[in-house]
């Protein structure tokens, strides 16, 4: 990159300005993360902007989430989805308690990413792909469970209960242990079914097939196997996690030559509730279709 701007420098002001000016006419890269919701999230970005008139670059599923936000940082990308939460790694704030609310976590990345990396955060969805305590449906249909305050209720009065979890939640003083102090309950060896690991494909697993009576799972908000496995998330109705809304991040400098990247993507980031990105998800994760075909079925929806 510091070649890059040196060789500018060496062209001398007036090319400098010429290439600046062309900078509309150049292809908008746009990037993700290499799982699932990148690549669902990813497409309804590239196929949006697309639709809109805007030249795009796929660079999709380009890696984690370091590889991704360094890429967006040097310009090697301009555009990708990211979530709130992560603003507490990306400026040392883990401990602060802005994360847990959507709206102060949402203002307090988009403000700093713009002052300390001229980057802008557009309209993020709803959906919070945060770790979760997830039920099997039939419980919670029965027992009318919809947030942890809830489930609260349902074991004080001794309501059979049995969790699969990784160990990193059932130990993690900011997990488990944080539900069990926000929300008065506290569940016993005997109804922990700790699996090695963190993958929430093996917990989710055990709560739909009720492996040693296992009826409830840790899981994240927007899994894909949770509407095929007939998982219900209890919502954190006190806020005890980080929320992790995904948002559109793109370069200051490419909404400038692409205002319109804003009232493209704001539509399509407010229809994705929690139930609409598990669905999506769980269509590309559980029933294989192709996320270049969801995401346009997807925004045929929202034009008709």
């Amino acid at each position: 990159m510091k070649a890059v701007i040196k060789s500018i420098a060496a062209l001398g002001v007036s090319t400098v300005f010429s290439l600046g000016s062309a900078q509309a006419d150049s292809p908008v890269v746009v990037s993700s993360k290499i799982d699932t919701e990148g690549a669902v999230l990813g497409h309804l970005i590239l196929q949006r902007l697309e639709d809109g008139g805007i030249p795009v670059e796929d660079r999709l599923q380009l890696g984690g989430t370091s590889i991704v936000r360094e890429a967006l940082l040097t310009g090697e990308i301009d555009l990708y989805p990211e979530y709130t939460g992560n603003g507490a790694f990306f400026f040392d704030m883990a401990d602060s308690p802005v994360w847990n609310k959507a709206d102060e976590a949402y203002e307090t990345v988009r403000q700093r990413d713009l002052e300390q990396n001229r980057l802008v955060w557009l309209t993020p969805a709803e959906a919070n792909n945060t770790w979760a305590m997830s039920v099997r449906g039939d419980l919670a249909r029965e027992h009318d469970l919809s947030t942890l305050e809830d489930l609260a209720d349902y074991l004080e009065e001794g309501g059979e209960f049995k969790f699969a979890a990784s160990a990193e939640f059932v130990e993690s003083p900011q997990a488990l242990p944080a539900f069990h102090k926000a929300y008065g309950f506290s569940l016993s060896d005997d109804q922990l079914l700790v699996l090695s690991g963190g993958n929430t494909a093996a917990t989710m697993r055990a709560a739909a097939q009720q492996t040693s009576g296992v009826n409830a799972a840790m899981t994240y908000g927007t899994d894909g196997g949770l509407q095929a496995l007939d998982l219900v998330v209890l919502e954190d109705s006190l806020g005890v996690q980080p929320v992790y809304q995904p948002a559109p991040v793109v370069r200051e400098s490419v909404l400038d030559a692409h205002p319109e990247i804003g009232s493209l993507l704001g539509p399509v980031f407010k229809a994705l509730d929690l139930e609409t990105l598990q669905r999506l998800n769980g269509d590309v994760a559980v029933n294989g279709l192709d996320p270049r075909r969801l995401a346009a079925d997807f925004l045929e929806t929202l034009d008709d």
